[in-house]
Parts: structure tokens; C-alpha cells; sequence
């Protein structure tokens, strides 16, 4: 496949790639899962995702670089192994099933990660801490490395074992970077050979590099002078808008 040049990718991938950044910067975390669902409206589901993945390996190099070592390590003894398994798991999806399955798996993708983010938002009062638990973790990350191998949408699964462990604030933030850093780079292994990082698609993430520092910059500033709600409800309606069209596409298309 050749570089893309199709002008209705760009104007989905730009605000896409921004968003990224600016969730990588610190704002709006849940901008990041719109970077798949938004392109691959105009381009086969495994072929946003091998653009999308040189752009999140990059936007992570800074953030491994401030957090290395500084993760619990009891966690992430759990959660690595469970993350290899997903990844794998993803990858075998990506062989053997069709580009309208895979499209309606992000679409489904997106919509969980939006009602589940909308429920917390109207259950705000903490639970007690919960305790450590190797099964749990281990499926959660399990499920993490598919979603974030299929659609780069890791972080609902994820969140689900270790948000209630209520983590000091440092080792949280550590471990939660670090193993989506860690799953980042090694879905370059399997993303090669199923020819996701193919010379068209990494032609067109290098076009759409120069974005990525500008939306963690973004982000970074966004954090400090923006107010989030209205911000949240746009993403929140393309985030629904996206993930009903994906999933239609996937079922009926």
C-alpha cells in the first residue's frame, strides 16, 4: 500500500493524532482511543492501527524516560505476563478475522470504554482499597494487550484491576505509563509480520509525526488553563458518534 494521500484521511487523522497528544500530554485521558476508531472510518481497522502504532511508540519515549523504575513492581510482575498473552491473543484476531469483524470490535471497543467512563463519572465516591490479586490482574492485563493490540484502546481493561488499588499517586501513574509504553513496542514484533508496518503505512506516520510533540505540548498547556468539562463532552460525542458508525460498519456494512 502507498503512501496515503486521501484528503478525508487527513481530516480525520490531524484531529485524531492531536487529541493523542494532547492525552499523552496530561489532558483528557481518554482522548488517546479515538486515534484508531477516527481513522478507520476512512481506511481498513489494521491499517489505522499500524499507522497509529510508530506515533504512540514515539509520543511514549518521554513518558518511559520520566517514569522508568519508579513502577510497583509487585503489580507489574502480574500485568506484564497477562499484557504478552493479550497481545498475542490480538494478534491472532488480526490473522485470522475479516476487516469488517475487526471494525466491528473497535466500534464495540469504543462504545464499552465510553460507558464505562460515563458510569464512574456518576459513581464518584471511593471504594477502600482493593487488595492485590495475580488472577485478576492477569485477566485484566490479558484483555488489555488484545483491546490495545486490536484498536490501541487498552486502558478500560487495564483500569478495571488497577484504579480500585488506589496505588500512591507516583507508582499508579509509573506503572500505568510504563506497561502501555512496554505493550506499545512489543506489538512491533507481531504487527511486522502481519504486515501492518508496511512501507505505505509507515510513510504516512512519519507525515503525521511532526503532530505528535505539538498535542503533547498542547496537552501539557491545556492542563494548566483549560477548563476540561466542555472539552470532555466533545470527546465524549465523537467517541459515541465513532464507535455506533464502526460497529454499524462491522455488523451491517
Amino acid at each position: 500500500m502507498a503512501l496515503i494521500t486521501d484528503p478525508w484521511f487527513y481530516a480525520l487523522a490531524v484531529p485524531a493524532v492531536l487529541l493523542t497528544g494532547i492525552s499523552k500530554g496530561g489532558f483528557a485521558s481518554g482522548a488517546g482511543n479515538l486515534l484508531v476508531p477516527l481513522m478507520a472510518l476512512s481506511v481498513p481497522a489494521p491499517v489505522a492501527a499500524g499507522i497509529a502504532l510508530p506515533l504512540l511508540c514515539a509520543m511514549d519515549v518521554s513518558g518511559l524516560k520520566a517514569w522508568w523504575g519508579k513502577w510497583d513492581k509487585r503489580e507489574m510482575r502480574v500485568l506484564i505476563p497477562g499484557a504478552l498473552v493479550g497481545i498475542l491473543a490480538g494478534a491472532l484476531a488480526f490473522r485470522f478475522m475479516s476487516d469488517r469483524a475487526i471494525l466491528g470490535m473497535v466500534g464495540i471497543t469504543t462504545l464499552l470504554f465510553l460507558a464505562r467512563t460515563l458510569w464512574l463519572s456518576r459513581h464518584r465516591e471511593a471504594p477502600p482499597p482493593a487488595p492485590h490479586d495475580p488472577l485478576k490482574g492477569g485477566i485484566c492485563a490479558a484483555a488489555s494487550g488484545f483491546t490495545s493490540t486490536i484498536a490501541h484502546a487498552g486502558s478500560p481493561p487495564l483500569a478495571i484491576y488497577l484504579y480500585p488499588r488506589r496505588l500512591e499517586r507516583q507508582a499508579m501513574a509509573a506503572t500505568t505509563v510504563v506497561f502501555f509504553g512496554i505493550v506499545n513496542y512489543v506489538k512491533i514484533v507481531p504487527y511486522f509480520f502481519l504486515g501492518n508496518l508496511s512501507a505505505g503505512n509507515l510513510a504516512t506516520s512519519a507525515v503525521l509525526l511532526p503532530l505528535a510533540p505539538v498535542g503533547v505540548y498542547l496537552g501539557i498547556w491545556m492542563q494548566r488553563h483549560v477548563s476540561d468539562a466542555q472539552f470532555y463532552r466533545l470527546l465524549y460525542a465523537l467517541l459515541l458518534v465513532t464507535g455506533v458508525k464502526l460497529t454499524w460498519d462491522g455488523v451491517f456494512g
